[in-house]
């Protein structure tokens, strides 16, 4: 179990991160929740022709949750999927060093999407998935300053190649909408979706 903070929340179930992430670990940790980490095994299919960022990013949010808590049935398990997007061009994680050149490239300068998908899976097996978009608003960066960003090997588990609660803060000018979202977990969603079912609960309420 991953010790929570001192924080406003308290579990009331067993939850279970269908997540490695550990922006998201630090996210859930940092309100109060107890949780157990379990990473996904499902695979991560591209998307298919003609589907839309939002019908991807839910779908793969289902089969990451979906994987886990076949593992862990009787459990409430929240899983989720981030990904960028620019104009129809949806970014995952950089296959290499010249595919996070691509990206950020193609970043540097516009406004871009930041889509996550969550998904619950409750204890007798119904689920509920939900998305929320962010927009946000990199700064014009040269050649050499993405390419030293690269150096320093942050791009290569981010989608879209960038971290914004790290070092690739400096690519962002502005955000539109909730932050958290853009670092992986769109914390004031979540925090209803988990009050709604009782799985957690105000501390000392």
């Amino acid at each position: 179990m991953t010790n929570a903070h001192n924080g406003p929340f308290v579990s009331r179930e067993s939850l279970v991160l269908a997540s490695g992430s550990p922006r998201r670990r630090e996210l859930l940790a940092d309100i109060g929740l107890d949780f157990e980490v379990v990473p996904s095994r499902a695979e991560e299919p591209v998307p298919t022709p003609g589907e839309q960022p939002t019908e991807y990013a839910l779908r793969m949010a289902k089969l990451k949750t979906m994987e886990v808590a076949a593992r862990h049935p009787g459990r409430t398990v929240l899983g989720a999927d981030t990904i960028v997007v620019l104009d129809n061009w949806i970014m995952g994680k950089p296959a290499d060093e010249a595919d996070a050149l691509a990206m950020l490239n193609a970043l540097s300068g516009r406004t871009h999407q930041v889509i996550t998908a969550f998904c619950l899976v409750l204890p007798n097996g119904e689920t509920s998935s939900r998305f929320v978009a962010t927009e946000v608003d990199m700064r014009t960066s040269g050649k050499a300053e993405l390419k030293a960003y690269i150096a320093t090997g942050e791009p290569m588990d981010k989608a879209g190649a960038y971290g914004i609660q790290g070092i690739g803060a400096f690519l962002v000018d502005e955000v539109q909408g909730s932050y958290t979202n853009v670092v992986g977990l769109p914390l004031r969603s979540v925090l209803n979706c988990l009050l709604e079912i009782g799985a957690i609960g105000v501390a000392n309420a």
